[in-house]
């Protein structure tokens, strides 16, 4: 199936690694060219290379709670690749911890990055792109059912949702589309430190293994395939809606 990618390019934040950097690996394999962000300037500079250097992507050390991180990333494109089709917006997980007792300074930290500094990007770039241009969300399970342990996320992530819906609603007539994407246990950086965090991490995976009806943790690239179709030509009626990448453990129909 040809998705449509080839010379698209797209910006992907917090990519240097994990679904992020899974997804540029499949945008880049079917033709697309991408900017890469993180804050680590050499795991994206290294993480751009592996995907075939300046030719094929580049790497930008960028925070999404910097105010000006949306408009560097839209002028990254531009510039490199002459052109700009979307973007797969992502920060890193909030820190664990029951709602009850996380911190204001917590959740404040949180609200700015994980929530706002998504908001700001997903308009900057949508404002940006030509009919046709396509932006996902990497969210998570927890914007449908709270994950225990995860309480800014299960706090944050569901509004997420809701103004994705809204933002899809306003640049729909523009032929712009707007997706989210709800990964459940992926075998990323994140979940190891999950399950470390328990003090038994085999025990941990075990446990989130039994919960999936497919017995098993996804791997980055799964993600990163269905990413690369929502945010290609061949998903081109797909808006407003999010999609569980999960292995089938939500429950809800």
């Amino acid at each position: 199936m040809d998705l449509g990618l080839t010379d698209h390019v797209y910006v992907l934040t917090g990519a240097s690694r994990g679904l992020g950097f899974a997804t540029a690996r499949c945008l880049v394999a079917d033709g697309a060219r991408v900017v890469l962000s993180a804050r680590d300037p050499d795991a994206v500079a290294a993480a751009a290379q592996q995907l075939g250097g300046p030719e094929h992507a580049v790497g930008l050390t960028a925070d999404l709670a910097d105010p000006e991180t949306p408009e560097q990333l839209v002028a990254a494109a531009r510039e490199h690749f002459g052109r700009l089709d979307g973007a797969l917006i992502s920060v890193g997980g909030p820190p664990a911890g029951n709602a009850a007792a996380i911190t204001d300074e917590q959740w404040r930290l949180s609200f700015e990055t994980v929530f706002l500094g998504t908001i700001r990007a997903v308009r900057t770039v949508a404002a940006a792109l030509p009919e046709g241009g396509a932006i996902g969300l990497v969210l998570s399970t927890s914007a449908r059912g709270p994950v225990p342990g995860l309480g800014i996320s299960n706090g944050l992530r569901p509004g997420l949702v809701g103004a994705a819906k809204d933002i899809a609603d306003d640049y729909g007539p523009r032929g712009v589309r707007v997706v989210g994407l709800l990964p459940g246990r992926i075998m990323t950086d994140r979940n190891r430190e999950l399950f470390a965090a328990t003090g038994d991490p085999e025990r941990a995976r075990s446990e989130a293994e039994a919960s999936i009806p497919l017995r098993r943790l996804g791997d980055p690239a799964e993600f990163g395939r269905v990413a690369a179709f929502v945010l290609s030509p061949a998903a081109s009626y797909l808006t407003g809606i999010t999609v569980p990448v999960d292995g089938g453990a939500l429950r809800g129909l």
